[in-house]
């Protein structure tokens, strides 16, 4: 596979992003949504994230966007403001080539560059069980374990943990 295309995401490619996200939302337990959100929904996130100069990232191969990661706010209040939350996620039948690696690299980039100090991750698991896939992406690009929230989600009949992990930035990296 040719290694992906990683851009800024535009409003055409939310077709993909919500059918992307949807799958995981209707069949897994990696998101503690229970229902996809509507493309009208995405425009809102997107139009969101452009409001406060944070990158919203897809990752193509041929034309397809097989992948998407954006950064949104921490908290709201004003003392959370170079602090972020991302989120990545891949299509299924492209796990394990590459797409989360560049999308995670991009972001971690023009989050530096945009000022972003520290970076959270968010990431449900198993009770008591380490966070798969997305743990592991996290821990390859020097995120470290902050903590872990025990039961704290609902879905698919069994409760939920979220393991938080966490990554300095620029200055505060040093």
């Amino acid at each position: 596979m040719a290694a992906p295309a990683v851009r800024a995401c535009v409003p055409d490619d939310l077709a993909a992003v919500a059918r992307i996200y949807g799958h995981y939302v209707q069949h897994s337990t990696v998101t503690f949504e229970e229902e996809p959100p509507t493309i009208a929904d995405w425009r809102k996130r997107l139009s969101d994230i452009a409001e406060s100069s944070l990158p919203f990232l897809v990752a193509e191969v041929g034309g397809d966007v097989l992948g998407y990661a954006y950064c949104s706010r921490w908290r709201p209040r004003p003392a959370y403001r170079q602090t972020v939350e991302d989120s990545v996620y891949v299509t299924p039948e492209a796990v394990g080539r590459g797409i989360g690696t560049a999308l995670l690299e991009a972001l971690l980039t023009r989050c530096e560059a945009a000022g972003v100090r520290q970076m959270i991750a968010v990431i449900a698991t198993e009770r008591e069980g380490r966070g798969g896939a997305s743990q592991a992406l996290h821990e390859r690009h020097g995120f470290r374990p902050a903590g872990r929230l025990v039961a704290v989600g609902f879905k698919h009949g069994r409760w939920l943990d979220t393991i938080m992990m966490q990554r300095s930035l620029g200055e505060a990296a040093g």
